[in-house]
């Protein structure tokens, strides 16, 4: 079997390494990232400079605004207080028709105000006219017929020419002046929290600390994710100090989280009064703005005047990097961008000095269609076929339970050690953690450290146990400790976990996989879903382990392959990796406080919670437990434990490597990046537009391998379980036979399950795959640890008390889970030391348990 698994690799390296000469990539150097759309242009001929603008109840609404009417040098600035609303209607085939409908007036004519878009309607926040600047707030709705006003909180001082934005559940408003004159330009920030729509006393706008920066108008603020939070940036403006006028070019990120300001790389050149849109997890979009370069010729170049610079520009937030993203149509200053199905929408706006536009752009970002290419293909379901193969081989081996569930215990230390290594990590190895660290650092990473220490434990105390037992389940352990009622408790929440680990581990690599092939997500979950299907109902145990250790060499290999292409493509090679990385301090590995809430993890939560999750895996895991007892002897046993804690840690180094590499390269070349894709597909996109044809195919195989180590072992393990815990205590079979049809059919029917739920889970507004797994481990693994710990350490615990502390733990974590902030990284912890306190306590209450306790706690596991 070892000479199979070489030889898999080695054909797919050979047709790899030999296409690198056989082609080159189909991908543009510069993609384009925009594409702009005329919708129905305003009905007002003129057009709007300064108008409320955002989109409520599927529809498009514009307030207020001024223009001057023709000849614009000849008049006077007319403000304005009509209403419109743009509706469509669907024609299918993803065609729409567009239709402007009156929505009457506001209470006065109006213009240069703040709006943002939010599910009550559009809060439209100051603006000015004639006579003066105003500090009033109010809300526009549109019902499907007619537009609604409530009023809202006033500003704290009144306030025109600024921008607000919303993030979470609050408005930001930023920047502005009191009156018409640029000098009266203030520093400001205020908030206004929606959630406390209703509480007189907390429903109005508070001060908060003003941008760090100069005095400014006309400036731009966004709302955006940062990798760790999200956050609020104002960018650009102008103001007047005396006869001088600064055109800003300055950007301060917010963070509403710590309440704390820090400057960013500015903007290629000034942007004020343009539109900026964050779009994305990362990525914002600055459509237009004036930089200032004709601002005092307006007068002199009239009708002459060519109109503001029709360039956009992209800003990514996790690089700090700022890059062109292709020419406008159309420059509209004055206006507020806002998303509408997935688009950017541009309305109105003033086009150069006087000069209004009525019309109305639909701005949609764009990827380059994907060409995977045939030798990619060859590569990648070449790898696919032997996995196929591996399950085909072990067929006609598995004569019994015992050797579909434990491979008849003839499996090489070595071979359960990779299969250990690549079901503990490949399921986020190769999207997940690279992601995360080129996000943010290295402070997951003491996590995986984590994992040899908890080996020791492993090795001398766990492992043991259910060797002693001759365990086939690791739940059989709980049934003599305590009750069979307690075992059955604890497959059941074993097999829950299992099924939703196989959902998001298949949809983190489907939506990984959108980026790097044509396949879509739903297709590559299918895809794996049923590969894995294939092989683990065939093969049983000796298939999963196999195609682990396959998948093991394949996951290594290849990742090591990209973390060289990664470097070589960083500007400066090894030493520019280095200094990027280093400068933007994504090598940190601890953070030093004490907030088990911050999205920047705490070192104390990290260890506590990673020692938590492992010891519940490698104590109560049946996925884990199970490879115990696939070799001849507990000694080989423990080199297969030590085996995988010894990859562990290169693996760790190469992965969290990779995402660094990651951020060095795309900061070194932001105009690569992709603004439609997630977080978590980083990766994946290097691997599809920077990669050599053949060694992408490879790649590609080495995330499948990821996903589908972990998904095989879930079906395999989950099935073991429910033979084992269910059927046979039941005696639901008349032979081992009739059993071994019965965990076929179970392999196959959890694996379809998972597969359905790895579609439903596919979600690309997902922060994060990475935490969303970790919160999934949490809620359902503590208490499976905390039984475990409880039966193990102590001799008073018993079947009732262990099952109060199971229930007592479970909703700990639920708690946890929908009523704090808690970092998901604490579930485990929480659950395990809430089931052992009270199970213990509880205990105390109803006696001694009076099974014989010989060989199941510590205290009597050598006792003769």
């Amino acid at each position: 079997m070892r000479h199979f698994a070489t030889s898999i690799f080695l054909a797919c390296v050979f047709i790899g390494a030999m296409s690198m000469f056989s082609g080159s990539k189909t991908w543009p150097d510069e993609p384009q990232w925009l594409t702009w759309n005329e919708l129905p242009p305003v009905p007002d001929e003129l057009g709007f400079a300064g108008p409320y603008a955002g989109v409520h109840n599927d529809a498009l609404i514009i307030a207020g605004g001024a223009n001057f009417a023709k000849p614009v040098w000849q008049n006077e600035k007319q403000w304005h207080d009509e209403i419109f609303v743009l509706v469509k209607n669907r024609l299918g085939n993803d065609r729409d028709d567009y239709k402007w409908k009156d929505g009457g007036k506001l209470a006065k004519p109006i213009a240069y105000g703040a709006a943002v878009s939010t599910d009550d309607g559009v809060v439209c926040i100051g603006g000015s006219d004639s006579t003066g600047t105003y500090d009033e707030v109010f809300l526009l709705q549109w019902d499907g017929e007619k537009i609604t006003v409530a009023e809202y909180p006033p500003l704290p001082k009144p306030c025109a020419h600024g921008a607000a934005t919303l993030s979470g559940n609050t408005i930001y408003f930023a920047g502005g002046q009191q009156d018409a004159s640029l000098e009266s330009a203030i520093s400001n920030f205020w908030s206004l929290d929606l959630s406390q729509r209703g509480n007189a006393s907390e429903f109005r706008w508070k001060e908060l600390p003003p941008c760090p920066g100069p005095s400014r108008a006309f400036n731009l603020t966004v709302a955006q994710h940062n990798g760790y939070h999200d956050c609020v940036y104002v960018i650009s403006g102008r103001r007047q100090v005396g006869e001088t006028v600064d055109f800003l070019k300055d950007v301060w990120e917010y963070t509403p989280a710590t309440q704390q300001w820090r400057q960013r790389n500015e903007t290629p050149w000034c942007v004020m009064a343009g539109t900026g849109i964050g779009f994305g997890q990362s990525h914002i979009f600055v459509l237009g703005g004036a930089d200032g370069s004709l601002f005092f010729k307006g007068d002199e170049l009239k009708d002459d005047h060519p109109g503001f610079i029709k360039q956009s520009l992209a800003y990514h937030t996790i690089t700090d990097t700022w890059v062109e993203a292709g020419a406008t149509t159309a420059n509209h200053v004055t206006t507020i961008a806002v998303k509408w199905d997935g688009s950017i929408i541009v309305p109105s706006g003033e086009i150069r000095p006087r000069v209004r536009s009525p019309q109305v752009y639909r701005v949609t970002p764009t990827n380059t269609d994907r060409d995977f290419g045939a030798v990619n293909y060859l590569v990648l379901f070449s790898y696919l076929l032997g996995m196929v193969g591996v399950g085909v081989y072990f067929t006609n081996k598995n004569k019994n339970t015992n050797d579909f569930f434990r491979g008849g215990q003839t499996i090489p230390w070595w071979a359960a050690g990779c299969s250990i290594f690549a079901t503990m990590l490949s399921s986020l190895t190769f999207t997940g953690i690279p992601s995360k660290s080129f996000a943010q650092d290295w402070v997951y990473s003491i996590g995986n450290f984590m994992i040899p220490v908890v080996a020791v434990l492993a090795v001398f105390v766990v492992m043991p146990f259910y060797r002693r037992i001759d365990a086939t389940s690791a739940y059989e352990y709980l049934e003599k400790r305590f009750s069979p009622g307690v075992r059955l408790f604890g497959s059941a929440s074993f097999t829950l976990f299992h099924v939703f680990r196989m959902a998001v581990v298949m949809s983190l690599t489907g939506l990984a996989l959108a980026v790097a092939t044509p396949l879509t997500p739903a297709q590559s979950v299918l895809l794996m879903g049923v590969l894995s299907i294939t092989y683990c109902t065939m093969g049983g145990i000796e298939a999963v382990i196999w195609t682990d250790t396959i998948q093991t060499v394949v996951l290594l290999g290849g990742g090591l392959l990209a973390m060289i292409l990664l470097v070589s493509g960083v500007d400066g090679g090894i030493g520019g990796f280095a200094t990027t990385a280093a400068d933007a301090k994504k090598f940190q590995i601890a953070n030093f406080h004490w907030d088990a809430t911050s999205a920047q993890i705490a070192l104390w939560v990290i260890i506590l919670g990673s020692i938590a999750q492992n010891v519940s895996s490698y104590s109560a895991d049946q996925a884990v437990v199970q490879r115990y007892m696939t070799t001849a002897t507990q000694e080989l046993a423990a080199r297969s434990i030590w085996t995988n804690a010894v990859l562990t840690i290169p693996a760790t180094l190469l992965f969290f490597g990779i995402g660094t590499a990651l951020f060095a390269f795309y900061r070194s070349h932001p105009e690569k990046l992709d603004p439609t894709i997630t977080t978590d597909q980083i990766f994946p996109l290097f691997i599809a537009r920077e990669m050599p044809i053949g060694i992408a195919g490879l790649i590609v195989a080495a995330v499948f391998a990821a996903a589908q180590s972990t998904v095989s072992t879930s079906m395999n393990s989950t099935a073991t379980t429910i033979v084992t815990d269910f059927m046979r205590p039941l005696n639901l079979c008349k032979s081992d036979h009739g059993y071994l049809n019965a965990a076929r059919f179970w392999t196959l029917a959890l694996g379809v399950l998972g597969t359905l739920l790895g579609l439903v889970f596919v979600n690309p507004d997902i922060k994060s795959l990475f935490d969303t797994f970790i919160m999934v481990i949490g809620l359902f693994m503590g208490v499976l640890g905390g039984l475990f710990v409880l039966g193990a350490l102590s001799r008073r615990a018993n079947a009732t008390g262990a099952m109060l502390g199971a229930i007592v733990g479970a909703g700990v974590m639920f708690w946890l889970w929908k009523f704090t902030a808690f970092n998901g990284y604490l579930y485990t912890a929480s659950g395990i030391t809430s089931c052992v306190v009270v199970g213990f306590a509880s205990s105390l209450a109803f006696g001694k348990p009076s099974n014989d306790l010989t060989g199941l706690t510590i205290y009597t596991l050598h006792r003769k």
